[in-house]
């Protein structure tokens, strides 16, 4: 049996906490958060709903110095970090310090320039093969289980990839007239900055949200979708040999953008500090203060999401082309562990990565994603962790 550090609070955190207390393989689950409140509510709740005990704590995760005590205090076997993507390297190094592997969901981004790319994090490498730690990173849906679905079809059903599109579709609906599914401020970072797809062994560039598809989601049906970046493809063109092209697709509600241009209009996305009335604020900060928490919206959710991968290729000399995805239910999410679709489906892959790093199903030093190791051991137990999914022949 083995103990687990979860650093974050979130609607993430929490589903993260929740499976790791239902899971067969931890002993002790710690849940760790600036605001320890948060983290006591998580954990009363799944002592009511599951009648098992976690233990809570408080930690400012950017305190490297501060992180490393509480990781010493508690001598976890992993550290899963579902805090802020800003706080990522200050949590690696952490982990160096106390020795003990490492797991994220989302890569590094600076607070000050809206870009996020794994260079920073991937500069770990050699020091964490040295001190004979391992570092997960992208262990959530998007990245992370479509990071999975590409290596099990590179592994089990194509001889040659050649083209990838990943697609993302919520079509949940939280009553909400405008609100973001995870923390706003790292939501509108992401789809406001300029798209970005590869093809023919280069970086492609285009204006934000200029292109737009529609594809037709297993449990959902035919729905727009916009191309954006997304980190996954950054490490995927890296890992499937022959790949020609690679794109991520997500959609977006017309109600959804509308919001959206009239904040980026009057400037409420801006990152950089502006002076009011003598201090100085950030607007997007700020607006993240008056939009709904994420963790708030799922009693209310109702409807799915639909999240997969469209692979085309070749397998013994014919064409192929297949969907690879999985339907998930928002209201489903919230009976089994007070969580909306988003947060679970990001969280359930997150809980089961710790499990593959501490059962030694995937294990080896240095820093690493999901596609560098058999795509099987993990598929398996996220069907039975609560993500089932399905391999569609197009």
């Amino acid at each position: 049996m083995a103990k687990v550090l979860i650093i974050g609070a979130g609607g993430v955190g929490g589903v993260v906490a929740h499976k790791c207390a239902l899971s067969p393989v931890f002993s002790e689950v710690v849940l760790a958060s600036r605001t320890k409140a948060r983290c006591d509510r998580i954990a009363e709740e799944i002592q009511r709903m599951h009648g098992r005990a976690i233990k809570t704590a408080s930690v400012d995760a950017d305190d490297v110095a501060a992180t490393t005590a509480l990781i010493g205090a508690h001598a976890p076997d992993v550290v899963v970090n579902v805090a802020l993507p800003y706080q990522d390297l200050p949590i690696m190094d952490a982990c160096l310090a106390a020795g003990v592997d490492y797991l994220d969901t989302a890569n590094y981004e600076p607070p000050d320039v809206a870009k996020f790319e794994y260079s920073w994090q991937w500069a770990y490498r050699e020091r964490y093969q040295r001190a004979g730690r391992m570092a997960l990173l992208g262990s959530g849906f998007d990245p992370g289980v479509t990071n999975a679905f590409c290596a099990y079809a590179r592994d089990h059903l194509f001889d040659t990839i050649a083209t990838v599109d990943i697609v993302d579709c919520n079509a949940g609906s939280h009553g909400h007239a405008f609100a973001t599914n995870f923390n706003p401020e790292i939501n509108i970072r992401e789809v406001t900055a300029r798209g970005k797809y590869w093809e023919n062994g280069k970086w492609v560039e285009i204006d934000p949200m200029s292109i737009s598809d529609t594809f037709d989601f297993p449990g959902v049906g035919p729905r727009k979708a916009y191309l954006i970046y997304h980190e996954e493809l950054e490490s995927l063109v890296l890992h499937l040999p022959g790949l020609q092209r690679i794109r991520f697709w997500m959609t977006f509600g017309d109600e959804y953008l509308t919001h959206l241009r009239v904040l980026q209009n009057v400037g409420m996305t801006r990152i950089d500090p502006v002076d009011f009335q003598g201090h100085k604020i950030v607007p997007i900060q700020f607006l993240k203060a008056l939009l709904p928490d994420p963790a708030s919206l799922a009693e209310n959710y109702t409807g799915k999401t639909s999240i997969g991968c469209i692979i085309e290729g070749s397998k013994n000399g014919k064409p192929r082309k297949v969907f690879i995805y999985n339907v998930c239910d928002h209201h489903e999410c919230w009976k089994e562990v007070r969580a909306q679709a988003v947060s679970y489906t990001t969280g359930v892959p997150a809980a089961v990565g710790a499990e593959m790093i501490v059962t030694g199903k995937w294990r080896k030093p240095g820093v690493w994603h999901m596609e560098n190791f058999d795509a099987v051991p993990f598929l398996e137990r996220l069907g039975a962790a609560g993500l089932p999914w399905h391999v569609q022949e197009l």
